[in-house]
């Protein structure tokens, strides 16, 4: 699928402004989507919006389908008369440039539980089918999300794998068992899913009526302690007691020199193409229900992955193995037709993961702070060298911001001090000023590139440094946390973004 020349700008929910020490679905994220509006811009690209996991990450979620319940609106929930506004009044202090989740859970979570009482005892006849309905059309991934997130719960939010055997296997009499004990638990989660479902879905329409679009996020993984694998135990490389026997990572790159050990559970490809890919087919058709254009991350696992076993420390000692291939894609093509996808072509790749984008005619990502490596000018992250059909960064979610890179404020690569200062010699040159606002300089070039559409995060465009900075990959801690504050979105940004847009033809 082709795409039109526009632009867009990066920024997860969770950065946003507001109260409760967390960005959420509320008032202030209408506000930036008229932000984006009045700043020329069409796309709003996001993480992904699953509950996060181990390390507070997106990509290490307890669900691949349900909603993170934190950035539910609480002001929105008042609103409809489904929380009591004296309990927002007496919030605690939450800092607004840093995002601490224990603490917003402890604050959050009770609070969304009392709103599912209060909904119980007072919503009228069609609140009530709104959300049956909402339940009967989502069993399929809901019961199980629901269901496991109440088990954890009351195992102390303890992994699957060291529930009781019963449980932790999904035998029927123990499923039966904790149903029935956790009936309540079990249909409080389901509201929670049922709000952010409600929430979520009205601010996507409003960005869409104005023109907005959603860029979201697909990891390729699904984290071992999640209702996915625990639901689906046969689909994964796991022993007799759950645990995975192989895992996922990447050999030593740019960000590591022990590579990455993610440790996520790896697919059994062939029981999925049995049954023709369903579980990949509702994955993708739930995700494109509530984003417009998909990012597939690391898309080269489709074609090959790095396997590990699992008494690994590092992810040094793995081999490469064949993924789905162009099957997969057939398979899901034959059902979805239409495919809004980008492919997320970073890090190690070969011909053979180029040739399997091309051929479903992805469009390939380019990131600018990857195009000055090397001597010469043949670096795919150019400019000079973009096609139509990419999509250019000037940095992701995984790269320090292009003011910090550009002052060399966060040194986590494998490039030696004499390699990154090459590098931004390069940049110099290329951009041809005295570099005094890099990071403008980075969005012309991307604005300016061939490619179809060009995405810039927030932090770039506010001239944000390393503090800024939103995930550290192979750093378990002290990601995801970055906040703006709304007085950062001045007209003269807007404006400016507006014109250089407009200059562009985008």
């Amino acid at each position: 699928m082709s795409f039109s020349r526009t632009s867009g700008i990066l920024l997860h929910p969770t950065s946003l402004p507001g109260r409760f020490g967390i960005g959420t679905l509320g008032e202030d994220a209408y506000r930036f989507a008229d932000f984006l509006v009045g700043a020329g811009q069409r796309i709003w690209a996001i993480l992904p919006l699953v509950p996060t996991g181990y390390g507070n990450s997106p990509y290490q979620s307890p669900s691949t389908f349900a909603g993170n319940p934190l950035l539910i609106s609480l002001e929105g929930l008042v609103d409809e008369n489904l929380l009591e506004a004296e309990v927002l009044r007496s919030a605690p202090f939450f800092p607004s440039h840093r995002v601490e989740y224990d603490r917003v859970a402890q604050f959050k979570m009770p609070l969304l539980a009392s709103s599912f009482e209060i909904f119980d005892a007072r919503a009228d006849s069609s609140q009530k089918e709104e959300y049956q309905n909402f339940c009967q059309q989502n069993e399929w991934w809901l019961h199980d999300y629901a269901l496991f997130m109440a088990v954890r719960k009351a195992h102390n939010q303890h992994p699957w794998t060291a529930w009781e055997e019963g449980i932790k296997l999904r035998r029927p009499e123990a499923l039966e068992h904790w149903r029935k004990k956790l009936a309540r638990e079990i249909q409080s989660q389901k509201y929670v899913q049922f709000q952010f479902s409600k929430q979520w879905r009205s601010l996507k329409t409003y960005c869409n009526d104005k023109g907005v679009q959603i860029l979201g996020d697909m990891p390729f993984y699904v984290a071992l302690d999640s209702a996915d694998v625990w639901s689906h135990q046969e689909m994964f490389y796991l022993d007799a007691t759950g645990n995975p026997t192989i895992v996922a990572g990447v050999p030593p790159d740019y960000f590591s020199e022990t590579g990455q050990l993610w440790g996520n559970p790896l697919y059994r490809w062939e029981a999925m193409a049995q049954d023709g890919y369903v579980w990949w087919k509702r994955r993708l058709r739930a995700t494109l229900e509530i984003v417009d254009i998909v990012r597939l991350d690391h898309f080269r696992g489709f074609e090959k992955y790095w396997e590990i076993p699992s008494n690994e420390a590092t992810a040094v000692k793995g081999r490469w193995v064949p993924g789905p291939g162009a099957a997969f894609f057939e398979a899901v093509q034959r059902e979805l037709e239409l495919l809004p996808i980008i492919a997320e072509d970073l890090g190690l790749i070969t011909p053979e993961v180029h040739a399997l984008r091309d051929r479903f005619g992805f469009p390939g990502m380019r990131v600018l702070q990857f195009a000055f490596a090397g001597d010469g000018n043949e670096n795919a992250h150019l400019p000079i060298n973009h096609s139509p059909n990419c999509v250019v960064y000037t940095g992701t979610h995984d790269n320090d911001t292009v003011l910090g890179w550009f002052g060399g404020g966060s040194q986590d690569t494998t490039l030696s001090k004499e390699a990154l200062d090459k590098e931004r010699e390069h940049a110099l040159k290329y951009v041809g000023t005295p570099c005094e606002e890099i990071n403008w300089d980075f969005i012309r070039l991307a604005l300016a590139s061939k490619a179809n559409t060009a995405i810039v995060p927030l932090q770039d465009l506010l001239g944000l440094g390393s503090e800024a900075r939103m995930n550290r990959p192979g750093v378990a801690t002290g990601n995801w946390e970055w906040r703006f504050a709304s007085r950062m979105l001045t007209d003269g940004i807007k404006d400016r973004l507006r014109e250089l847009t407009q200059f562009c033809r985008r």
